[in-house]
């Protein structure tokens, strides 16, 4: 018998009607205008929908002229409910969300299991936003793919990035970090230190702790293998939630990078 994790933050992050989500997110997608890119890797943010949808759409919407080439999805989010040592598999079969089930990838799971700083941990899952957030996302832009979701807990840069060495695949695997970045500053104060965090995002310096990002550990796991894999990084949206539904007192930041694979051109 399969084991489905169904939805924790429909109706709350999102909405929970199907056509509903589907029209917010088809309309945040449609409002994005990215530049024309191939990432191989996304950055995205995992708040609610009013606050950080326009922001995660930047990101996804770069998919669109190669969503039939994909076909996983390697998904890393920071654990914000369970503590967890390294970084986490459900243990489940499919993730349900309002628009649809998604298959898990058995077969990438079973390439990584091997290595101790994987573990399997339902609860780390069960009642996690940081990945369930962006499915809808995912669902609305790729055809047809597998997940291999891992919620990230207490865990090295090289430890990450081992990993996504294991899942690195070719053109037929994106990987997508889920992270937030500065939270609860004043605005000003906010894209200060926002701006800071992304700039190093960009010249591939880490460590990006957790006050900069809730997303830090996977970031710097991704940041070591961009470096081993020679991609280049690009800021495609930064804002926070006073530029979008907030106030201006206490801001969460949010910023939207893709990596792409350098193209070596013939002389």
């Amino acid at each position: 018998m399969s084991t489905v994790r169904q939805p924790a933050v429909a109706g709350m992050f999102y909405p929970a009607d199907p056509r509903q989500l589907a029209h917010d997110v088809q309309q945040l997608l449609n409002a994005a205008h990215p530049p024309a890119l191939i990432p191989k890797a996304l950055i995205a943010p995992h708040a609610g929908y009013i606050y950080s949808g326009p922001i995660a759409a930047t990101a996804y919407a770069t998919l669109q002229p190669i969503a039939t080439r994909i076909r996983r999805v390697v998904l890393l989010g920071p654990t914000h409910r369970v503590a967890v040592r390294g970084l986490a598999l459900p243990g489940a079969d499919a993730f349900d969300t309002p628009l649809g089930r998604i298959t898990l990838d058995a077969a990438a799971a079973r390439r990584i299991t091997h290595l101790p700083q994987v573990t399997v941990s339902a609860p780390a899952h069960a009642l996690e936003h940081s990945l369930e957030v962006q499915l809808p996302f995912l669902q609305s832009v790729l055809p047809e793919f597998t997940l291999l979701p891992l919620a990230v807990g207490m865990a090295s840069a090289e430890e990450v990035a081992e990993v996504l060495e294991v899942l690195w695949g070719g053109e037929e695997t994106l990987i997508v970090i889920s992270s937030d970045l500065s939270h609860f500053l004043p605005y000003p104060v906010a894209q200060r230190v926002d701006n800071g965090t992304v700039q190093a995002i960009l010249r591939l310096r880490q460590p990006i702790d957790h006050e900069q990002a809730c997303g830090g550990t996977p970031i710097n796991g991704m940041i070591v293998a961009a470096q081993h894999h020679h991609l280049t990084p690009h800021l495609l949206d930064l804002r926070n939630s006073g530029d979008t539904a907030g106030s201006h007192d206490q801001v969460v930041g949010y910023a939207a990078l893709a990596f792409t694979e350098e193209i070596e051109h013939a002389d």
